[in-house]
C-alpha cells in the first residue's frame, strides 16, 4: 500500500523526547495512559487532519498502559507504525492497536526491571562509587553521562526498531498476519497476567477450622527446656527433627483451601475484579472497595 501520511524523523524524535516524560502523569487508575498519550501528540498531529479524528485518536490512547518506562519506546514504535497505517487507510482498528500494546506491556516489563534497575545501575552506580570515593570529582559525573547516553540511546534505538517493525507487520494485513500478532499478543499478555497472580494478590482467611491436642512428644515442651543458650539450641533441635512449636495443631480456613487449590482466592477476587471492569466500574471504586472490605474483615476475624 502506497503512504502518502508518513511520519518524518523529526516526528519520531519529538515522540522519543515526550517518552522520557511517560511517568509524568502517572495515576492509579490508568496508571501511564497520561504519558503515553502525551508522547503520541506528535504523532497524531502528522497523520489525523480533523479534530474529530485527532480526539478519537487521543481518546484511544488514554486506555490503560504500565511497563517499565525505558522498554515502553519499542511498544510506541510498533503503535506509531499502526497508526500511520490506519491513517492511510488499512484495516487497523482500535482493538488491534490495543490489543497489541496489552500484549506487549507485561512481557517487556519484566525485561525492563532486571535490565536496568538490577544490571546498568548497579555497575554504573559501583563505578561512580569507586571514583567518588577516592575523591575523584569525576565520579558523579561519569554516571550521569553514561547513564544518560545508555538510557537515552536505548529509548531512540527500540523506537526505531518498533516503528521498522510495526511497518512490517502492517504489510501483510490482507493475509490476517496482524490479527495473529494480536491473538498471539493478547494471550501472552493474559499468560503473564496468571503468572503474576500468585505473586502479587496476596489472601489469606484466618477462621479456625479445627484444633487438636497433639500427644507428648509431639510438641516442644517450652516449660522443661534447658535455660539461655541451651535452651535456644534443644529448641531449634527439635524443631528441625518435627516437632510442632505448640501442644494444638491448628487447621484454619486457609490451610484447606491451599489443600485444595492454592491461590484460589487470589485467582477468584482477580477474576471479579475483571467482571467488574467489563461492567464499566471504576478502577478507583474497586480499589476503596477493597480497602474498606479488607479493614472490615480483619476486624470480625475472617482475614
Amino acid at each position: 500500500m502506497e503512504k502518502g501520511l508518513k511520519l518524518s524523523k523529526r516526528d519520531r524524535i519529538a515522540i522519543w523526547f515526550r517518552s522520557m516524560f511517560i511517568q509524568g502523569s502517572w495515576n492509579y487508575e490508568r496508571m501511564q495512559n497520561g504519558g503515553w498519550a502525551f508522547s503520541m501528540i506528535p504523532a497524531i498531529k502528522r497523520l489525523y487532519k480533523t479534530k474529530e479524528d485527532r480526539s478519537a485518536a487521543l481518546q484511544r490512547h488514554l486506555e490503560f498502559f504500565n511497563t517499565h518506562p525505558y522498554v515502553a519506546s519499542p511498544i510506541i514504535g510498533v503503535t506509531l507504525a499502526l497508526e500511520e497505517e490506519r491513517a492511510n487507510g488499512a484495516p487497523v482498528d482500535d482493538k488491534a492497536i490495543q490489543g497489541v500494546k496489552v500484549g506487549m506491556m507485561g512481557p517487556l516489563a519484566g525485561i525492563g526491571d532486571p535490565l536496568f534497575w538490577f544490571t546498568v545501575k548497579p555497575i554504573l552506580g559501583a563505578l561512580a562509587a569507586s571514583l567518588a570515593m577516592s575523591g575523584n570529582i569525576l565520579g558523579p559525573i561519569l554516571y550521569f553521562v553514561l547513564w544518560n547516553l545508555i538510557r537515552m540511546g536505548f529509548m531512540w534505538y527500540t523506537q526505531e526498531l518498533g516503528y521498522k517493525a510495526g511497518s512490517k507487520i502492517t504489510d501483510d494485513l490482507s493475509g490476517g498476519l496482524l490479527q495473529d500478532i494480536t491473538k498471539g499478543a493478547s494471550i501472552l499478555g493474559m499468560f503473564i497476567l496468571g503468572a503474576l497472580i500468585n505473586r502479587w494478590v496476596a489472601i489469606s482467611f484466618t477462621p479456625t477450622v479445627s484444633e487438636i491436642k497433639l500427644d507428648e512428644g509431639a510438641y516442644i515442651d517450652w516449660e522443661n527446656l534447658p535455660s539461655g543458650a541451651e535452651g535456644i539450641r534443644t529448641a531449634l533441635e527439635q524443631q528441625a527433627a518435627g516437632r510442632s512449636l505448640s501442644e494444638y495443631k491448628v487447621t484454619t480456613l486457609q490451610d484447606n483451601l491451599n489443600d485444595l487449590s492454592p491461590g484460589l482466592a487470589a485467582l477468584a477476587l482477580t477474576l471479579l475484579c475483571m467482571w467488574l471492569l467489563r461492567k464499566k466500574v471504576s478502577p478507583i471504586i474497586m480499589i476503596l472497595g477493597l480497602f474498606v472490605l479488607g479493614i472490615v474483615f480483619h476486624v470480625i476475624g475472617l482475614m
